[in-house]
């Protein structure tokens, strides 16, 4: 497995992200995570919509926790045709529990915790932590990445109005 070092930081310090990068023009690869419901999901179910792929850390931290709401929030105001998904190693019933405690309910929580498919697949899995890399992807109808942020110091917010912007080109 392909092992990249220093491209990211958490407060300063390098760190190494495992599997292959992910670029504009790629296919968002089909990996299965898991629901809220304990049910695989795979990613290639939302072809034919255009997706935000919000990619965190843990949900019950202070940035990831930010971005996911502030996704929530602009989520309501996209079109019918686009999803909405966060995906982090965090388990089905922590992410089920932090929705519901944070009024969540636009975003589609997506738990990567069983084998770290998504994260070696998009190459975001952070060696030392087991943990996913910030970063967020716009996929379009066709499971094609048209936009890709990869947050290099982890503690920092991606840029929400590049990735929203992206989208609506799309619809």
């Amino acid at each position: 497995m392909q092992e990249r070092t220093g491209v990211i930081t958490f407060k300063g310090n390098p760190l190494t992200l495992v599997g292959t990068e992910l670029k504009v023009g790629d296919q968002m690869p089909d990996v299965a995570v898991l629901g809220n419901d304990l049910h695989p999901v795979q990613l290639a179910s939302y072809k034919g919509k255009v997706c935000v792929v919000s990619v965190v850390p843990s949900l019950d931290t202070p940035v990831c926790d930010m971005q996911t709401r502030k996704f929530n929030e602009a989520a309501g105001g996209l079109a019918d045709n686009v999803a909405v998904l966060t995906l982090s190693m965090d388990l089905p019933f922590a992410q089920s529990r932090w929705c519901g405690a944070a009024g969540v309910d636009k975003v589609v929580t997506l738990s990567d915790h069983r084998n770290a498919a998504f994260g070696e697949a998009a190459g975001l899995l952070i060696k030392e932590l087991r943990l996913l890399a910030r970063a967020v992807f716009v996929v379009d109808q066709n499971g094609v990445i048209q936009y890709r942020q990869l947050v290099k110091e982890v503690t920092e917010e991606p840029d929400y109005q590049a990735a929203l912007e992206a989208v609506k080109k799309l619809v």
